[in-house]
């Protein structure tokens, strides 16, 4: 069983060969049992599940804790029921965290905050940074940005310093998600 690291936590990862509709059940039903840790109740935490739990699709959960609206998504695999995986895995290691007095409110919640149009943002830094929409491969996003900010730096004679942030403020996005 491989280890893998996904915004900081480790875990082992099992993929999964059958029963995909059952599985994104019972992680579905898991996130909500750990987010019940920090005081939260079902109608706090909402996790979509695809109706084809096989199909390649983000798995994502979002809920509403002390004013925040905190939000993990994750499609690092061709499978909804593995990506879903993935973010029970990430949001356990965290709340265990919170709870334990690991890690701050602050810090909780930093790992988590995103904007609500943060999809739409993700694809447009994705097309300024002349990478696919569904491009996962932080290399070639690395790659793509330093070209460019080489290119718009605000030094060089094509300079542009609105475009030189605009494209920092997405690769750091991009970044942030994949890693």
């Amino acid at each position: 069983m491989p280890r893998i690291k996904v915004k900081g936590a480790e875990f082992n990862f099992n993929p999964i060969r059958d029963s995909y509709n059952r599985r994104a059940q019972q992680f579905k039903n898991e996130i909500i049992a750990i987010l019940r840790k920090i005081n939260l109740t079902e109608d706090d935490v909402e996790v979509k599940l695809e109706a084809n739990c096989r199909i390649n699709a983000p798995g994502v959960a979002e809920w509403y804790y002390e004013g925040f609206r905190l939000y993990f998504s994750c499609k690092l695999y061709d499978k909804y029921a593995e990506n879903l995986y993935v973010v029970l895995k990430v949001i356990e290691f965290y709340v265990n965290a919170f709870v334990n007095k690991e890690i701050s409110l602050d810090e909780f919640t930093a790992k988590f905050s995103e904007e609500n149009d943060i999809e739409k943002q993700r694809k447009e830094a994705r097309q300024l940074l002349g990478v696919s929409d569904e491009c996962l491969d932080m290399n070639e996003i690395s790659k793509n940005y330093k070209e460019l900010a080489k290119k718009y730096h605000p030094d060089m004679p094509e300079g542009n310093l609105e475009m030189f942030k605009k494209i920092n403020n997405a690769h750091k996005m991009l970044k942030r998600e994949l890693e």
